[in-house]
């Protein structure tokens, strides 16, 4: 399947959808189960500000790791919405598979080394790449640098490790409560199934 076919605004929706899905993993605390593995690629969560409302939004986002600094791309280029958000309110926070950290995001798109770059993010993007019709193995630099003219290279450049409130796991607390009302579940279930089991037939027989 080659999502590059399909219309713009109608893989937008699905993307979102998808992603809801994506950051309810990482807030259950299950973001790096199966993280960087060879198809589902590397993702993390990009935390950022609304440019118009001032709110937090959560995004999940396939990134490599070069040098330290985190690199993604911008797929539906500049009007995807964190795209534009980081270039209104560039302070970040990343969810990475390995902790989570506060920093700066910025275009890189015009570097000179923009295309192997490119190829970094594409490769750590597991199944991503190809559905979005780019294969890392057959495509050329020409191709990559028409690319560019669409999609948006950012660079994340991380500052400190941030704790406390508002991080991946936030909604952790849900997997004792869920075991919690299972088991009280099976207990009522059990007992109803007792009560309603017919009652043993009692023996007459006197010998």
């Amino acid at each position: 399947m080659d999502l590059s076919r399909i219309p713009p605004q109608r893989l937008r929706r699905w993307f979102k959808a998808f992603n809801r899905f994506m950051i309810l993993l990482w807030r259950l605390g299950l973001g790096s189960y199966g993280n960087g593995t060879r198809y589902g690629g590397y993702v993390m969560v990009l935390k950022h500000t609304g440019r118009k409302t001032g709110l937090t939004r959560l995004t999940p986002l396939n990134f490599a790791d070069v040098g330290g600094d985190i690199y993604c791309t911008a797929g539906f280029g500049q009007v995807a919405d964190w795209y534009r958000n980081i270039t209104v309110n560039p302070r970040v926070e990343v969810w990475l598979p390995d902790g989570r950290w506060s920093g700066l995001a910025e275009d890189v798109t015009g570097r000179p080394d923009r295309i192997e770059l490119f190829r970094r993010v594409i490769i750590a993007s597991g199944f991503a790449g190809p559905l979005f019709g780019v294969n890392e193995k057959r495509i050329t630099d020409g191709e990559v640098e028409g690319l560019l003219g669409t999609y948006r290279l950012v660079r994340i450049q991380r500052e400190q490790a941030v704790t406390g409130r508002g991080g991946p796991g936030d909604l952790a607390w849900v997997w004792p409560l869920a075991v919690l009302i299972l088991v009280l579940l099976l207990v009522v279930w059990g007992r109803r199934r007792l009560d309603r089991a017919p009652p043993h037939p009692v023996s007459l027989n006197t010998r």
